[in-house]
């Protein structure tokens, strides 16, 4: 069965939060306790029950579960593979070539403004440097 590990069923610990037992749930503060048998009977009662239906639900439902998010995930992959992918590489593609149109224009409309105006401020700029002799 290649990778799987029939022992360790959550190796990337992706269900931790869901480890519940009797004593997480039904908890008897002290000095209020029910009789012991009453105790005993509801915990086999409450575990039976949780992994009875548990393995009722995973015979119906694994396999049309596991069919459909496994046809999710290859439509999932081949969309990433054989749509987006392309599609981004298109994308960046053309949008290298309007981003030399656009600094072309740029630099040919805005560029000899703007080394105009700071020509012109750079020769009005009056600053006093202060005197070595004071």
């Amino acid at each position: 069965m290649g990778g799987l590990n029939i022992n360790n069923r959550d190796p990337n610990i992706l269900n931790e939060y869901l480890q519940v037992e009797f004593d997480d749930i039904i908890a008897e503060p002290e000095g209020t306790y029910s009789v012991d048998c009453v105790w005993k009977a509801a915990y086999f009662l409450f575990t039976g029950t949780k992994n009875c239906c548990y393995k009722f639900l995973t015979i119906v439902c694994a396999f049309p579960i596991a069919l459909a998010v496994g046809c999710s995930f290859a439509i999932l992959s081949f969309q990433h593979i054989w749509c987006i992918g392309p599609a981004i590489r298109h994308f960046r593609i053309n949008c290298h070539i309007v981003r030399m149109y656009v600094r072309t224009c740029l630099d040919s409309c805005l560029a000899p403004l703007l080394h105009r105006n700071g020509k012109y401020f750079q020769s009005n700029l009056h600053y006093k440097r202060p005197s070595a002799g004071r």
